[in-house]
């Protein structure tokens, strides 16, 4: 080993003596990258067992949009432990419909998670926890004891859940109160299904208009529904009032519309309301009568009710109406 050492110093003395013309990064001890890589783990792993209680505790305190960023874009979840069936695929939004119609009808839930356990590997990672979720409704109580499997991905670094199983250990007191905390969810439904209502029903008379599908456009609407379209240029209306005026305003569209897209671009901005949202999309329409791209970035302000839109409140470039549809030629086509 001596020749080799001193190989090395004489190499080390030589280059210290020759002028630094360049700089070059620093190499990092190996002990030093051990133990960063370490810490990486480490923040890695305190991260996800923060996503495991945050699930629990988000869904106790009936904050299903909180929980929406924890889930991956699919999720497959296996309950069948407990309820029999098969494993079910969801969107987050799907699979927090599904809680949300259940347990805001429970008088409270407590999810207690303990014993978590974490393994990761790059961007992968497998996760366990323990719990006791608490249920009660009046003076009935339910109680399941077990175990959550977890699998996560990591994408711009965020974790998020892909997977989710549930490994039942034990069960306590009354089952049937997740029938009862149904029906008093679907009675009186919280903030985010209402939300969730809403945005569907504008989702629902996008896509009519993409489709050509009246029928379906027609039943978006309540009975009483208004338009607003205060950027409406000259000789087209400015207000529409009910359902049926609504149908007749928009029946020449299958005729008039191309190939149509509004939904690609959507973005929903909720509001303290949950049956109001403000929204903004692009719309892509072939105008068949003027042959004419008609390219429209569209704002709206929604009132659902009962799934059917009361109030839209339309807002749109007029000038880029007008050239779609040539109305410097009087062509007298609607909106």
């Amino acid at each position: 080993m001596k020749p080799l050492f001193a190989g090395t110093l004489a190499v080390s003395l030589a280059t210290a003596a020759i002028p630094v013309m360049a700089h070059s990064a620093p190499s990092i001890p190996l002990a030093q990258n051990s133990a960063s890589t370490a810490s990486s783990q480490a923040v890695d792993e305190a991260a996800i067992a923060v996503i495991i209680n945050s699930v629990a505790t988000f869904a106790d305190q009936g904050d299903f949009a909180s929980i929406e960023v924890l889930y991956a874009d699919e999720i497959q979840v296996d309950y069948t432990s407990l309820w029999g069936g098969d494993v079910q695929t969801y969107t987050p939004e799907s699979l927090m419909m599904a809680w949300a119609s259940v347990l805001p009808g429970f008088d409270q839930t407590y999810h207690d998670i303990a014993n978590i356990q974490v393994e990761v590997a790059g961007n992968l990672a497998t996760a366990t926890a323990d719990v006791i979720a608490d249920h009660h409704l009046e003076a009935g109580f339910w109680q399941v004891t077990g175990q959550y499997e977890y699998r996560l991905m990591k994408s711009a670094d965020q974790w998020q859940i892909t997977h989710m199983t549930f490994n039942l250990v034990d069960e306590v007191g009354d089952r049937t109160l997740v029938t009862l905390a149904s029906e008093k969810a679907t009675t009186v439904p919280v903030g985010y299904r209402q939300q969730q209502q809403t945005e569907q029903a504008v989702r629902d008379f996008l896509i009519s208009l993409e489709t050509k599908d009246m029928d379906a456009f027609a039943a978006v609407w309540a009975e009483d529904a208004v338009q607003d379209m205060p950027f409406s240029p000259a000789g087209f209306p400015k207000r529409v009032e009910g359902r049926e005026n609504l149908i007749r305003h928009y029946a020449a569209w299958p005729e008039i519309s191309g190939r149509a897209n509004f939904t690609n671009e959507l973005v929903f901005y909720p509001m303290a309301d949950p049956t109001m949202v403000f929204a903004e999309w692009r719309g892509v329409v072939e105008i068949l009568p003027t042959g004419r791209l008609y390219e429209q970035q569209y704002g709206g302000l929604f009132h659902v009710v009962d799934g059917q839109i009361q109030l839209f409140r339309e807002y749109y470039d007029p000038i880029v109406f007008s050239v779609a549809f040539d109305l410097d030629d009087s062509s007298a086509v609607d909106n």
